[in-house]
């Protein structure tokens, strides 16, 4: 067993994505689009989002890919979207 400190899984800043899944319904993808403007402090464009609907058309996902400074950030934004009732599962 070493001594060594572990090496960070996710080494800061990096762009990184989320997943953020809900129901497909008129206005999801600019309501996650504003919280993450919000959460970031800054404009998050159409562009960093990737969309992709369920087969089904019940469910949208979408991809939001923003650049993060530390894991608390990481960690905050995560927080925000587990309470949004909008939002039906996120990875």
């Amino acid at each position: 067993m070493s001594d060594e400190p572990k090496k960070p899984l996710i080494e800061y800043p990096t762009v990184y994505a989320f997943k953020v899944i809900g129901k497909l319904e008129h206005g999801f993808a600019e309501h996650i689009r504003m919280k993450f403007s919000r959460l970031m402090g800054s404009e998050v464009s159409r562009d960093s989002i990737a969309e992709n609907v369920s087969k089904q058309g019940h469910y949208t996902s979408l991809t939001v890919s923003v650049y993060l400074l530390s894991e608390e950030q990481r960690q905050a934004i995560y927080a925000d979207i587990h309470v949004d009732k909008r939002i039906v599962y996120y990875l």
